[in-house]
């Protein structure tokens, strides 16, 4: 985390602002509450994510990392020369030196990450770490339409989508961000995805709710953004950390569960909560191999292969433009 240590927390620009605002309002609108995962990200936000991701009950990066560096060869070679890899949703961009190391001469990386203090930071440590390769950061939410530099017009590119954010959204959406990503990177594309699998629900429920309380804190940490960039009026100890699993869609569910009756303004809208009431936060879908192939093929992408660990917690699917 050192790289990120001076950074200072930043507000908001107009539009960034008036969108977050518009998402949070229509979310807590609704007959059931709901707010968008996207918005975790502030800086404390990826701070407290990549935290998670060092905890003992959080498989799926440690699990990924292993088995990238096992596939790397075979990996490498599956994909073209001289390319440039688009990473969404890049954060501290972790994985991506295994990753770009095994491919062969990679051009140029291009990371998109919507938090762009977090992403320079991020950026400029891996351009220190692989000073040969050239580093073009691209502040933006990689689920909306994005353009991409000018540079990887006509050339070989990679999108790398690691860290099983492709659970974040539910199956159709997934298929629609896939279709997207294939439009943004060409013809002749090829996209590696890392995917979560289904599992012990004791396993999966102890990776969003960790003894430490580190997930309760970055979940919890969504009320404090408000507060800071809506002038809500959210007192976070009136809300409590909440994960369950839906069997019958194969996903873990986070909320936020409100602990009494209570009224909360946010950027001059008021909504009530009954006690136990929740905003449901965040969904990390699981598939089995065959389920995401399919989503994949759906949104025009041809599997190629996929590999999995030896203990069948994760899996990572190379996919090429049908």
């Amino acid at each position: 985390m050192d790289a990120f240590a001076d950074i200072a927390e930043t507000r908001l620009d107009d539009a960034a602002r008036e969108a977050f605002a518009r998402d949070v309002i229509a979310g807590l609108s609704g007959a059931v509450k709901t707010l968008p995962c996207k918005w975790f990200y502030d800086l404390r936000g990826s701070e407290l994510f990549e935290e998670i991701t060092r905890l003992d009950e959080y498989y799926p990066t440690r699990t990924e990392l292993a088995l990238l560096a096992d596939i790397a060869p075979g990996l490498g070679g599956a994909l073209p020369r001289e390319a440039w890899v688009v990473e969404f949703g890049s954060g501290s961009s972790r994985k991506s030196d295994l990753f770009l190391n095994a491919l062969d001469a990679p051009r140029g990386y291009v990371p998109i990450d919507v938090a762009a203090d977090y992403l320079e930071a991020a950026a400029g440590a891996l351009a220190d770490r692989l000073p040969h390769l050239e580093v073009v950061p691209v502040v933006g939410d990689f689920t909306a339409e994005i353009d991409l530099p000018p540079m990887l017009e006509n050339a070989p590119t990679v999108g790398f989508f690691p860290g099983s954010t492709i659970g974040n959204f539910e199956p159709a959406q997934a298929a629609r961000f896939l279709e997207r990503a294939r439009r943004m990177l060409g013809a002749e594309a090829h996209m590696v995805v890392g995917v979560d699998l289904k599992k012990d629900l004791d396993v999966l429920l102890a990776a969003y709710d960790d003894a430490k309380g580190v997930t309760a804190d970055f979940n919890l940490n969504l009320l404090d953004r408000i507060n800071r960039e809506l002038d809500g009026g959210f007192d976070r100890d009136r809300f409590r950390h909440r994960v369950r699993y839906d069997d019958a869609e194969g996903r873990v569910e986070m909320h936020l569960e409100s602990t009494v009756d209570q009224t909360v303004r946010v950027d001059g809208h008021a909504f009530d909560f009954r006690a136990g009431e929740t905003i449901h936060t965040e969904n990390s879908y699981k598939y089995a191999v065959d389920d995401f192939a399919r989503v994949a093929r759906d949104a025009g992408w041809r599997p190629a292969r996929h590999w999995t660990d030896a203990d069948d917690l994760f899996s990572i699917h190379l996919l090429a433009a049908a």
